[in-house]
Formats: structure tokens, sequence, C-alpha cells
């Protein structure tokens, strides 16, 4: 039918549409517009090249190209390097007319609305005023009214609420219906059938095309003065881009609309679990302040620092040759900054983390279901698999095969070419996995090496007073803070490396869709990440100081000629050693992450960007282009640091508030980095946050061993739980003489290069004296620690995962009320298309019932009245 036709293809709105551009002179000479020059096609994607003196190919290439997108029905306006600021580069404006539009919504089932929801946002929240400080207005966290949507079905034109056809499909969706075109359009001849010659990916890479991106509405400081844009850009800046909103709620639905559902479900998930380490910085905060007001209580460290208990106490050298005895006195500081970390107060916020850990991943699938209802993502994941297939898998696969369900032909790749590329893919990872310890093994040697260096310092007589490296600072402290600095450095020097692998690797396998490309990447970047970042840590707690050996039988790294002995633990253990290295690692990251994305800001486009002839295609030319994986990197630091806050935070309580402290600021710094220095982004769905999900549940299990191994064999908690209930000298349980207790004597004469008048040394062990029976061997007390040990971990794990899993059981995975609106939708999407066909056949037929039919009169508008009329 007639009024049926798309708005682009009748000659009656071309007329008006010349007939509005003369009327709109301002459109035609104002250059910051996101318009063609007729001032009423939207600009929907900007292609760039330079005119290269040699580029005969490029320009063969270019033709061909253009061309095919016209037959595709997109519609070209081309800007002239004359035009341009540089004198060198043209810009090739893409429009998507209605007919074009509508045809691949169709294709990509995209969701469009049908009727305005009936359902309120939620019920009267009591004492509501007191969040008002925090909230946006609704104008801005509600950009738009709720509707109940369907897929969109071109032959069904008349059912959807169509007010508009120009704003019927928002920006961000017409950008993904044309990248969509273009990254599937051949640059190819008609005679010349070469699959490999298509998409614009393939001009970028060869040059042909210098970018691809889809406009901003505006400038983000500044309103757009054309009344058609939306200036949505504007309200991101003003009320979420700003570090002032920072305790602000996000406009997430602002987000999505303006960005898509990917980048929108990243600031969610971010914001949310900014919100959720709140609860875990306080009971962090509680956990030291205990340490902290328990500091004069700490009948262990009084007696390491008493001079007649620790001043006496001569302590055997703590490297070969080049060590002498110490005083047990000079650790007195170490000793008591483990306290402030090591205390009773840890063993229950180790226990709280890890059901903390719980809720977090429990609520989040809550939160994230509620999003996937709210924007239209519930059925997402089979359209996203289906449809979405990477160019480059049908570019290089160059096998078919017959699809099953669609019983067409599609590109595969054969079983024994993906075998070999991912044994290949193997081979590769486990070569950089095995080069990582081999630098944290370099790590350990340097560890091994100047901690015998420091140690020499301490030559003095035990009569006199011992020398530190400094005036408070140990040799212990000494070498763990240099060596932390050092893995740092290596850490990110492998990242460099890392990136550009794990890239190589995958485009290797050939994955089939975007998000299998996305998962496979997230895996291997993920457990190159996991190995550099936490094998340092995992070192210092479940390997420093646990391989020793005794006086006269010290167990050496390379054997016993590489003289190079296994290192030890202060006497009050080693978890403030595991502490500096968490600080320095975890907040060192953080800073280099924070001073990087700083330095990001094109100062030069934003001061050019404010002369008025400079057109909104150049303004968004200069800024920095968002890559595929842009958003990758955002994840992966954030999941990295989760593992940071999980994996050791019975080592250093303090770590959840960092983490909400540079949260705070990562949000509005990745915000502010969205809005003002990228170019906009191709909008792309997600309905999760992918593989991620699968990882944070994976560190969340395996947090929960390494705290109760920590707390167990690092920290020095359950020997002195041991000593005060079972060996303590008296009938009160005080810890007095735990130190006495807790190290052992060695006869000195039996170390050939030391002559000194006093006849024996002590070291941290639990083994029988010289001159017993079983002289050098472990005593019954260090049994009986051991085996509190193990049963200090299984009843914790075996706690916590109880709680875990009855939390997990108790909260739903989907809330109720979500659950109800999604059934209630898809019952009115039925009966709505129901009334709508039988609306459609009655009025098919009373018309093929008039013999004499009158002439049409009443356009689509109408009928799509009266149809909602009858509905």
């Amino acid at each position: 039918m007639d009024q049926e036709k798309p708005f682009s293809s009748t000659p009656g709105p071309r007329l008006c549409l010349r007939f509005f551009s003369l009327c709109r002179p301002d459109c035609r000479q104002n250059k910051d517009t996101v318009f063609f020059r007729d001032g009423v096609r939207r600009i929907d994607f900007i292609l760039s090249y330079l005119d290269d003196k040699d580029g005969e190919k490029k320009q063969e290439r270019r033709r061909e190209f253009e061309a095919n997108l016209k037959k595709a029905g997109l519609e070209l306006e081309t800007e002239d390097k004359s035009d341009s600021d540089d004198l060198k580069t043209y810009f090739l404006k893409i429009h998507a007319p209605w007919e074009v539009l509508a045809t691949y919504a169709d294709v990509l089932k995209i969701k469009v609305p049908f009727k305005e929801s009936d359902i309120p946002h939620g019920q009267d929240v009591p004492l509501e005023w007191l969040s008002r400080p925090f909230r946006l207005p609704e104008k801005v966290m509600r950009p738009q009214p709720d509707y109940f949507t369907s897929p969109f079905d071109k032959d069904k034109i008349d059912f959807f609420l169509i007010k508009n056809q120009d704003t019927f499909f928002p920006p961000s969706t017409r950008n993904r219906i044309v990248y969509y075109i273009l990254s599937r359009c051949p640059y190819h001849k008609e005679d010349r059938k070469e699959t490999d010659k298509k998409g614009i990916k393939r001009l970028l890479n060869n040059g042909t095309y210098t970018s691809a991106f889809p406009l901003h509405d505006c400038r983000y400081w500044e309103r757009n003065t054309n009344e058609q844009c939306e200036s949505e850009r504007y309200h991101l800046y003003k009320n979420w881009a700003r570090f002032l909103c920072f305790y602000k709620e996000q406009p997430l639905n602002l987000i999505r609309k303006y960005y898509g559902e990917k980048i929108g479900i990243y600031f969610a998930w971010l914001g949310f679990y900014t919100e959720m380490l709140f609860f875990a910085a306080v009971m962090g905060v509680i956990c030291f302040t205990y340490g902290v007001l328990s500091y004069d209580d700490n009948l262990t460290s009084k007696e390491i620092c008493d001079p007649s208990i620790g001043g006496r106490t001569v302590m055997c050298p703590l490297c070969d040759k080049k060590c002498s005895y110490w005083k047990l006195n000079s650790t007195c500081l170490s000793s008591w900054q483990s306290h402030l970390f090591d205390n009773e107060g840890t063993v229950f916020f180790a226990m709280f983390m890890g059901i903390w850990v719980t809720l977090f991943l429990e609520f989040w699938k809550r939160r994230q279901a509620q999003l996937e209802y709210e924007w239209d993502l519930v059925d997402f994941e089979e359209e996203q698999q289906q449809l979405q297939i990477r160019p480059e898998f049908e570019t290089k696969c160059t096998d078919q095969r017959l699809n099953r369900i669609t019983q067409e032909m599609e590109p595969y790749l054969p079983l024994p070419k993906k075998c070999g590329r991912f044994c290949l893919s193997g081979v590769t990872v486990l070569f950089w996995m095995l080069l990582i310890v081999a630098c944290i093994t370099g790590v350990i040697v340097y560890r091994l090496a100047v901690y015998a260096a420091f140690a020499s310092i301490m030559k003095d007589s035990p009569t006199k007073k011992i020398h530190l490296v400094g005036s408070l600072i140990t040799p212990q402290l000494a070498t763990s803070v240099t060596a932390s600095f050092i893995n740092f450095v290596i850490i990110m020097i492998l990242n460099f490396f890392y990136e550009r692998v794990a890239i190589w690797i995958t485009d290797m396998e050939i994955p089939k869709t975007h998000l299998e490309y996305e998962n496979k990447l997230t895996m291997k970047m993920f457990l190159f990440q996991f190995v550099n970042y936490y094998s340092s840590c995992f070192y210092v707690a479940f390997f420093k100081g646990k391989f020793v050996g005794y006086p006269g039988n010290y167990t050496y790294m390379f054997g016993k000629y590489s003289r190079l002995r296994n290192e030890e633990c202060d006497p009050g253990g080693c978890l403030i050693e595991l502490t500096t290295q968490l600080v320095i690692v975890m907040t060192g990251k953080q800073v280099c992450g924070n001073i990087q994305e700083a330095l990001l800001p094109n100062w030069w486009c934003s001061r050019k960007a404010r002369k008025d002839q400079y057109s909104r295609w150049e303004q968004d030319h200069d800024l920095q282009n968002f890559s595929q994986l842009g958003l990758f990197y955002e994840y992966l630091e954030m999941v990295i640091q989760f593992g940071f806050i999980t994996l050791f935070v019975a080592s250093f309580p303090l770590a959840p508030l960092l983490a909400l402290c540079n949260n705070i600021l990562e949000v509005r710094v990745d915000a502010w980095k969205f809005t003002t220095q990228f170019r906009r982004p191709v909008a792309a769905k997600a309905h999760n946050i992918g593989a991620w999900q699968e990882i944070l549940n994976v560190v969340a299990i395996l947090s929960v061993v390494t705290n109760a191994f920590i707390m167990a064999f690092t920290s020095d908690m359950i020997p002195r739980l041991v000593y005060l209930y079972a060996y303590h000298p008296g009938s009160e349980a005080t810890m007095s003489g735990y130190i006495n207790n807790s190290l052992s004597v060695y006869d000195i004469s039996q170390i050939p290069l030391l002559s000194t008048p006093i006849c024996c040394l002590r070291y941290r062990d639990y083994r029988y004296p010289p001159g017993h029976q079983r002289q050098y061997s472990h005593t019954m007390q260090f049994w009986h620690i051991l085996a509190a040990k193990l049963a200090f971990i299984i009843i914790m794990e075996h706690v916590v995962f109880v709680v875990k899993f009855f939390v997990a059981w108790l909260i739903p995975d989907v809330p109720s009320e979500v659950k109800a609106r999604i059934k209630r939708e898809r019952y009115l999407i039925q009966e709505y298309l129901h009334n709508y066909e039988v609306e459609k056949l009655k009025i098919q037929l009373s018309q093929s019932f008039i013999i004499e039919p009158k002439p049409e009169v009443c356009t689509a508008t109408d009928k799509h009245h009266v149809l909602s009329e009858c509905l």
C-alpha cells in the first residue's frame, strides 16, 4: 500500500526536504552540526581518508566500496579536503534512510516500542528524603518513557509506535546498523568475487580509510543550538563526567541510550562494585582500628622489644659467611607493625570477606537481571550467537558446510586446523607463563643476595648496639621493599608484551563470533595477568620461610653450592612482608593507571575545538579512538584489583578502603574519558559482563582457600593460640613467655667460622635442643601446631563455603518482580499481535466487499491511530 512506503522513497518528502533546507540557511553555514548540508538528513557515520600521491589502489577500493554502499541503500556526502582544517583530509558522511534502517532492524531483531508501559517504576521508599542529595533529575535518569517492546518486523510496521520515522531509531541504534553494513560491504568489482575483500576493518588496516566513527551529538561543554539534536553528551558531562558529581548516582539509562548496552553494563557493574566495597572498607577499618587499640596489650612485641628479653636473645646468622649473629630486639618495630594487621580481628575479617564476595556476586546477578529486562536484553544471547559472526572468520575460513538450523552454507574451520591452532596457542601461553615464573625466580635470587648484603651490616658485638639499615628499616624490610619495587617494574614491562601476545594468539584461533573472541581473549589475558601480578604475593605468603631448615642443615635454593640460603621470616611472622608486597604492587598499579589516564587529554584538540568554523566531524576526528578492546582493559583493571582485595585481604584489611577510594575516582575518570577524550564508540549490545563473571566466581572460591592458608601458615595467629591454651606456664592463660617458647636453641660451637664467648644461639622453630636424644628434630608442639593449622583451614573453609552456598541459595538470581514483568510483557506481546492481525484481517475483508472503492486519503499515521484504537 502507498502509505506503507518508506519516507525516503516518496517524492513528496523529498520536495519538503529541499524546501526545508532552503528555509534553514543556518544549517548550511554552521559546520558544528550532525546533519548533511540540507540540514535534515542525520549523519550516522563518518569515514575519513587522505589523498595520497601514490594511492591509485586505495582510490579504486574507495570507489568500489562507496558504490556498494549506495547499492545497499546508504546515502553519502563528501567534504572536500579544502574545507578541512589541515587541508589534507576528506570526510565521507553516511546517512541511513528509513528503508535501510527498517530492513536491518528486522534482520537484527532490534526491539522497538509498541505500547507505553503501565508498570510503575517502584514503590515509595521510607525516608526517601535522605537519598535526595545523591539523586539526579528524573529527566536525566530516565531520558525516555518506559515501553513494552517487541522485535521489529518490517511487515508489521503499523503495529509499533512510530511517531516520527526520523527519530524512531535513536542515534546509537542507527550507528550500530550502519556499522553492521560497513563491516560486511565488499569493495571488489562485481565480475570478481573475492571473498576476502570486504569490510571496513580491512580498509582501515590497509590505509584506504584512516578512521571510521559515529559522531557525538554536540560539544560536551555546551548544548547543541539545533533543537533537533538531543545534546545528550552535554547532559552526560554535566551530571556524570565531572568529579564534583562523585557522590551522585550514575545516569545508567542515559549512558545506555548514548553509548549502547555494552558500555552501560560496564558502568553499572563498576558502580555496583564500588557501592559494595563501602561495606568491606568499613569492616576493614574496624579490624585495623582494633589492631591499633590493642597495640599496648601486645605482650609478644613487648617481649621482643624488652632489653632484658629481646635485648639478651642472640639469634643465628641470617646468611652464610657475611652475616653474623644479631639481637632479637632489632626487629622491635616490625613486630609492632605486624600486630596492626595480624591480630584476632583479622580472622573474623577474613571470614567476613569470604561471605562479602558471595553477597557481591549474588546481588550483582539480581541487578544484572533487572538491567536485562529494563534494557530489552532478556533474549539477546541467542541473537548474538547467530547474527554477529566476525567478518575475519568469514574471510579466513574458506571451507563451507551446511548449517542444520538455517539450512544455508556457512564458513567453518575444519577440526585438524582448529586442533593445530589450539596446540600452538597452548604452547605459546605455557611459554609466557614460564617466562613469568623465571622473572619471579630472578627476583627471589635478588632477595637472597641483597638480604645477605643488608644483613652483613649488622656485625657489631652482641654487647653493643645493633645497627640497622637506616634508622628504622630492618634488613628484612629493606629487602622486601626493594624487591617489591623491582617486581612491580617487571610486571609493568611484561604487561606491554602480554597484550600483544594475547591478541596474536586469539586472532590465530579465528573465533567465530565477537562474543567468542572477547571471551577467549579475556581468559588468556587474565591468565597472564594473574600469574604476573599475584605470583610474588603467593611466594611471600606460602613459600617464604617454609623451607628453611635449621642451623647446620639449611636449605639452599639451587643446592648447597649456590650459597643462596632460603629466606627466613621475622620472629613475628611473614605477614608484614606480605602486607608490604601487596601495598606496593596494588597501590603502584592504581597510581600508574590513574597517571596514565590523567595524561590522556588532548589539550590541543580541546583548545582547537572552540573555533566556530571547526566542524563536528573534525572535532571528533581529533579525539582518541576507542578501540574494540577499550572496555576490555577497564574490566581487566578492576578484576585484578578484585583479586588483590579478596585473595590476600587477610594480610591487609585496609585494601578494600584503598580500592574504594580508587574506584570513586575511577568511575568519574572513565566517564570523563568517554565523554570528552574519546570518539563516540559504535553502540554494541551485551546482556552481562561476559567471561568476567566466571572469572569473578573462580577468584571468589580461590580467595576462601588463600585466606585460610594465609591465616594458618603465614600469620602467627595459630602458634600463639596453641601456646595460649596448651603450653603457657601457670594457671592463668597469658602470652607471657611466648617468644622464648617459639625460639629453639643451637649450640654455637658447631659453627666453625664463629668463635665467640656465647654458648648458644636462638632460631625460629620448634626443635629439641642440643644434647637431647632427638636433638634438632621437631618437638611435639610443632605437630600440635601443624594439626591446629590444618584443622583451622578445614573449619574456616567449611564454615565460609556453607554460608556462601546458603546465601547463594537464599538469594535468587532473578528477582520475582522481574520474572513477573517478563511474563506479563510476553503475554501482552502475544495478545496485541493477535488483536493486530485480527483487526488487520477485518479491514482487508471489509475493503474486499466494497464494489466501488473510494480514494484512499488516510495516511500511515491515521491507519496506525485506527489500529491502535481497535487494539
